[in-house]
């Protein structure tokens, strides 16, 4: 078991040493995870290499559809709308709100931010919300830290709570228990989030100076709705109704301080300052593809199932790994979040009156000028599939219950953050490690939900550490193959939550 440990954790070691230590770009250091994960694969865990082989491909071919597809569209969104002037205009408005970059990070960064992980997922959260604020003239490298740290409580319940649904489904476990518990073990982190991305944004504690009651409004009409949703109606609706509770009162909170001063090093830029005047159709035009966006995923989510159950039946099915002749690989080819940014997209620019031509133009500028995030990503993805059709990935979490016993759930969340950081994913971490720590919790006579609901947190822990997500992070800002520098700003953060986590775990234990 030991040794099982040990190769097991080489793929995982090599990353954090390369990204983090080495500093070496992501599109390097992710392509030598797949040969190390192949490489235990094949000679320790036994596994063929044809077997090897296709897992890799199902990891690549899943990271294309519907990861890419999200981050390309999301980046074709930004660049689009600055081509049509929409961005400026979007600027001008934001900045009549308010001219304090601090408080546009609380409104777009941690309300929006939030409510597109509750929508959409998959990498948008942080893509989409960072080229608005990078527009406005705030730095890419510390936006996307803060959007990184912003997605991690939401991931619980992203994409109209598909990680909860799924673990519900593969545990047995109701989905208001899993919910609930979800909701109280995040609440802490929760909490304290945007006050740590206001001091990221502003580089320091000292940006909490003057605005700290407005970050605890923010915070608490989040967490608030959130913890009460979770805990009465279930996982689909606590990213999205609080993330607008929390926009709206922050904005209503904001208007009555509108006139005070604004320190000159938190000021939103002098090209953002403009004073035009923008008319409600001009502003209904520069919002239109977000508006797009947010009805098309609200439409057509679960939430409206005599639309979401027929495209999302447009499907295709391929048996891609051969190790396991029932495995199949199913991809959804219009009710995914990608197509839909895109189509949106698309009929934005129309409306903005840009030629098709133009349009089409961008998408072909997008696609050619983002390969090393393709490299990373894809990587990233093979080198899961491998670990966790090997058995790598079980071999770590098995071993851990095994040495801990009775502390295991100090460890929880690490488990899920293991599973995070392979797989950049909430519902992969819960087909990973759900079942197993569900299992240990029976063995070590804790209530399995509590356990798994460790299982989410830490997910959205790994997540947020996960060279996947900060190679999206990075396209989105423009820093592709600055990844490690991404991932080592956040790590601080990574450890701090895992520590509140796991103690939250060990000593509330609800049920």
């Amino acid at each position: 078991m030991l040794l099982s440990f040990i190769l097991a954790l080489i793929p995982i070691i090599w990353l954090i040493i390369a990204l983090c230590v080495i500093k070496m770009p992501g599109y390097i250091a992710c392509p030598i995870s797949i040969v190390l994960a192949a490489g235990v694969a094949i000679f320790h865990k036994r596994m063929a290499i044809a077997d090897t082989a296709t897992s890799a491909l199902d990891g690549i071919l899943s990271a294309i559809w519907p990861i890419l597809i999200v981050i390309i569209a999301a980046l074709f969104t930004y660049n689009l709308m600055q081509k049509t002037g929409a961005m400026t205009k979007i600027r001008i408005m934001l900045s009549g709100v308010s001219m304090d970059k601090r408080i546009i990070a609380l409104i777009i960064g941690w309300g929006f931010g939030c409510f597109m992980e509750g929508m959409a997922g998959f990498g948008t959260a942080v893509a989409i919300p960072a080229g608005i604020l990078i527009a406005m003239g705030f730095d890419p490298f510390t936006t996307v830290a803060a959007l990184l740290v912003v997605n991690v409580t939401p991931t619980s319940f992203g994409s109209v709570g598909v990680p909860t649904v799924t673990l519900s489904s593969i545990t047995e476990i109701p989905e208001l228990l899993l919910s609930s518990g979800t909701a109280l073990i995040s609440v802490i982190i929760m909490f304290i989030t945007p006050f740590i991305m206001v001091c990221i944004i502003g580089k320091g504690l000292k940006a909490l100076k003057g605005i700290w009651h407005i970050v605890l409004i923010s915070s608490l009409s989040m967490v608030i709705p959130y913890f009460l949703i979770a805990f009465f109606i279930g996982p689909q609706l606590p990213d999205i109704i609080s993330s607008v509770v929390s926009m709206v009162v922050t904005v209503l909170a904001v208007m009555k301080r509108k006139n005070k001063p604004v320190p000159e090093q938190y000021r939103i830029s002098e090209a953002s300052q403009n004073t035009e005047s923008i008319s409600v159709s001009e502003g209904i035009r520069a919002w239109f593809p977000f508006i797009l966006i947010t009805v098309m995923l609200l439409i057509t989510s679960k939430l409206v199932p005599f639309i979401n159950e027929p495209l999302a039946s447009v499907k295709s099915s391929f048996h891609i790994y051969t190790g396991n002749p029932d495995s199949q690989t199913t991809f959804t080819w219009i009710n995914t979040p990608g197509v839909l940014i895109f189509i949106s997209a698309v009929i934005g620019g129309l409306v903005q009156r840009e030629k098709l031509s133009e349009i089409l133009k961008v998408f072909g500028s997008v696609v050619k000028n983002n390969y090393k995030t393709y490299i990373t990503i894809c990587s990233v993805f093979a080198t899961a599939k491998i670990m966790q059709y090997s058995g790598m990935t079980i071999d770590v979490a098995t071993a851990m219950v095994a040495a801990t016993a009775s502390y295991f759930p100090l460890l929880s969340p690490v488990i899920g953050a293991i599973g995070g950081f392979v797989t950049g994913s909430g519902t992969s971490t819960s087909v990973l490690f759900g079942p197993m720590q569900a299992s240990a919790g029976e063995a070590l006579r804790i209530n399995p939900a509590w356990l798994a609901s460790a299982n989410s947190l830490g997910a959205g822990i790994g997540k947020m550490l996960a060279p996947s997500n900060a190679a999206i992070g990075a396209a989105a800002a423009g820093l592709s193959g600055k990844e490690n520098r991404l991932i080592g700003a956040v790590v601080k953060y990574g450890i701090l939550f895992l520590i509140i986590g796991g103690l939250c775990c060990f000593f509330i234990r609800p049920f």
